[in-house]
């Protein structure tokens, strides 16, 4: 068997609040993805999606602690910090972040920050690396001579797109994209999506793609995982997930996803995710579980394996508790 490309061993962040207080952001997170694969990250907002992705680059503040360990082609990226994951940030792995208004500089033209990234890792200089900028945002669907205009120019869906093509500069190997349709309207949101799956196809891109909406996932990517509290749920195909989800949570968030038919009820999940900065003990769905039973409130649930590519982190689940359920 073939190693995958990106594996996220038992993950974990901290950061440090004020009076000497901790939040535990990430706990225990493992998953791995294979070469030109599209994988998603699904939750809700506030269960670590977000701060997942950010520490794979190791672009979390000064306040955060990691441990745990991601190896990219059998590396370990995180090893020494920010010795070890600088050469590789980029280059191997780049990311598309949240609302490309406020990733992009405003004062540099949209042409130059993509120069600058190149010039910055030895990919291109001078007129060889705008040549290349403006072959990147041609790619993305924009014009090259849109080179050196500035951010506020281009409409949402347009500096999108160049966000995409200021990510892919370096001709990374992992292109990390968070919430990348967020404030777009519907029909943007359907051609960014439509993009990220062709350069996906056509450059063997793997894509992580980070989202709390399930249609979008159901429609751009083959495997996610699922999560809550700071931990993953659930991991497997989407199809699977859909069909035959093994977590509560799961099978609630697809609940909650409107059927355009009108023909299913929208069923809303009670309650509140947790909050990270207290300990969390038992399962940390349980509060909000149609199916809680008796060790949900004290046994931390593992996830166990339940099938070749399928896992679930529910007592439901565990041999040792089904019988009491």
């Amino acid at each position: 068997m073939t190693s995958p490309l990106l594996a996220v061993q038992d993950l974990e962040v901290w950061f440090d609040l004020p009076h000497g207080d901790t939040l535990h952001a990430v706990r225990r997170v493992s998953f791995s993805v294979e070469r030109g694969e599209r994988f998603g990250l699904v939750g809700e907002s506030g269960c670590g999606k977000t701060t997942t992705i950010l520490a794979l680059m190791g672009l979390l503040p000064p306040t955060a602690t990691v441990s745990g360990r991601v190896l990219l082609e059998g590396e370990d990226i995180l090893e020494d910090g920010e010795t070890s994951v600088r050469p590789h940030r980029w280059t191997d792995i780049s990311m598309i972040f949240q609302g490309a208004m406020n990733a992009l500089n405003p004062v540099q033209t949209v042409g130059a920050q993509i120069v600058e990234a190149m010039e910055l890792h030895g990919i291109a200089e001078g007129a060889d690396a705008k040549s290349q900028a403006g072959q990147l945002l041609e790619m993305v669907g924009i014009a090259p001579d849109r080179l050196d205009r500035y951010p506020h120019e281009f409409s949402g869906g347009m500096r999108q797109r160049a966000a995409i093509a200021m990510a892919l500069a370096c001709e990374p190997k992992v292109l990390l994209a968070d919430e990348p349709t967020t404030a777009l309207d519907v029909m943007v949101q359907a051609q960014i999506l439509l993009l990220l799956e062709r350069l996906s196809q056509e450059l063997g891109l793997t894509v992580i793609l980070v989202t709390h909406d399930l249609p979008v996932v159901a429609e751009v990517c083959g495997r996610a995982a699922v999560m809550y509290g700071g931990e993953i749920a659930e991991v497997g195909p989407v199809d699977t997930l859909y069909h035959d989800s093994r977590h509560p949570y799961t099978r609630l968030l697809f609940a909650a996803v409107p059927d355009p038919t009108g023909e299913e009820e929208v069923v809303s999940i009670p309650g509140a995710p947790p909050r990270l900065d207290r300990p969390i003990v038992g399962c940390p769905f349980q509060p909000r579980c149609d199916r809680a039973f008796e060790p949900c409130p004290t046994e931390q649930p593992r996830l166990i394996a339940l099938g070749a590519d399928h896992q679930a982190a529910c007592h439901l689940n565990d041999p040792a508790f089904r019988a009491v359920s």
